[in-house]
């Protein structure tokens, strides 16, 4: 992504025609094309002043010194708000760059899912409390296990005193079994933890989740906050022999 703060004043041609006067902006391209202008303060507005959705041409102009003057946002040909095959006239967006405060370039995360991190930090404190809801005979050796790439939620012991990492979301996807599958791999370069074996626990397992998570080893544990808290008792399971 990057991430322009300037003097600016832009133009708005399209669906309407629309002009910002010169004022310091924030500028942010992210990498999709993907381009906003932002202000600050607003209250609880939290939108930018104006934008415009991938898939966008962008065009830069930089005098002879080098320093940013123009940049132009347009629309694909014949698309409009990112919906390929619309057919529609071209949106431009025009911002005459009159003075550069900051210019930086910065690579982030893939899109992860939101989490609500209040319910997760619960249940993390209550699966710390009582191990055993993510496996038989589990118990805590240590919260927020350290490793190079980050901390694993809680690292366990088993029945057989074998290693166990124990990952916690309040709703598992494929992300959280690649981000166990990365912890286990750097916890298992010490020859101590080599057969560390990875539990992903949360209160909903997508089913992409479950299937490579069983692909990759990973044992996967759906907790009920309620009994946890012990709101309720759990529901008891009947087997056929």
């Amino acid at each position: 992504m990057r991430l322009i703060v300037a003097r600016c004043e832009v133009s708005y041609a399209g669906r309407l025609s629309t002009v910002l006067p010169e004022a310091v902006r924030l500028l942010m391209i992210k990498a999709d094309g993907t381009f906003m202008v932002w202000a600050d303060g607003g209250g609880s507005n939290v939108k930018p002043l104006n934008w415009m959705v991938a898939p966008t041409v962008i065009e830069q102009e930089t005098d002879d010194d080098g320093a940013l003057r123009r940049l132009v946002v347009r629309t694909r040909q014949g698309t409009r708000g990112g919906q390929a095959g619309k057919r529609s006239q071209e949106e431009r967006l025009d911002i005459a760059v009159v003075e550069v405060l900051s210019d930086a370039e910065h690579e982030l995360d893939v899109l992860a899912t939101l989490e609500k991190a209040g319910v997760e930090r619960e249940l993390q404190e209550l699966l710390a409390d009582a191990p055993q809801w993510c496996g038989e005979g589990l118990r805590l050796v240590r919260r927020e296990w350290p490793t190079d790439i980050g901390p694993v939620d809680m690292m366990c012991r088993d029945g057989e005193d074998e290693w166990i990492a124990v990952e916690i979301k309040r709703t598992a996807t494929i992300d959280a079994v690649e981000q166990l599958t990365r912890y286990l791999e750097r916890i298992r370069l010490d020859p101590a933890f080599g057969s560390c074996r990875g539990v992903l626990a949360a209160q909903v397992i997508k089913p992409q989740a479950r299937v490579l998570a069983g692909a990759r080893g990973i044992d996967c544990v759906e907790v009920d906050l309620e009994v946890l808290r012990g709101e309720r008792e759990p529901e008891l399971k009947l087997f056929a022999a």
